[in-house]
């Protein structure tokens, strides 16, 4: 085949892909806010959201993260985003329950951020709410899918929520605009290195 034959058929071949995903694009009509999971076992769901949020900031919106579980307040991200005006911040956590090993304190830490989150899900002045580590609350029965389910599906129509953490449940998933799994290929930890500033925290 000749190169000209094949720049033919390649030509032709894009003009067609073209043609499928400028009907999908049309086809795209409704605007409105949207509910977004990071899950799965490998490293970086917590990092995507963070980077949803730089994208979001860059359109002058305004956002709150409310962590659960986590209680470090010397990461990388929260030093760079707290600065930020449009930012509101919040380390909720007490730490990892096999450090805590309390579970009525957890219980009660995951409530009281909860209450917080209600709060910024009734407020239309904030474009995205990201709730990180989020999915555990649920694992451990913290909270119920119903009550999740139920705030937000009553928040404001244009506000976006994005949900991080491991094993997300099937319900959570159902209710869910975009869901993402980022699988466990390999990790540095296993290999004995310690978890390195700017890439971990």
């Amino acid at each position: 085949m000749s190169d000209s034959d094949k720049n033919s058929r390649h030509a032709a071949r894009m003009a067609r892909k073209k043609a499928v995903v400028d009907a999908s694009i049309n086809a795209a009509q409704n605007e409105r806010g949207l509910v977004l999971i990071h899950t799965g076992n490998g490293k970086g769901k917590s990092t995507a959201a963070f980077g949803l949020l730089a994208r979001a900031l860059g359109h002058g919106m305004k956002a709150a993260v409310v962590q659960f579980i986590k209680n470090r307040s010397d990461t990388g991200e929260e030093a760079f985003f707290r600065s930020n005006p449009n930012v509101s911040w919040h380390v909720m956590g007490d730490g990892f329950t096999w450090e805590t090993q309390d579970a009525a304190r957890d219980l009660a830490t995951a409530r009281k951020a909860w209450e917080l989150v209600c709060g910024y899900l009734q407020d239309e002045n904030i474009d995205v709410v990201i709730l990180d580590e989020f999915t555990y609350t649920l694992k451990y029965g913290w909270l119920t899918l119903e009550e999740v389910s139920a705030a937000l599906k009553a928040r404001p129509a244009m506000q976006h929520v994005v949900i991080t953490g491991r094993a997300a449940p099937d319900g959570l998933i159902a209710l869910a605009d975009t869901v993402s799994e980022i699988n466990l290929v390999k990790h540095a930890f296993h290999e004995g290195v310690q978890a390195m500033p700017g890439i971990e925290w």
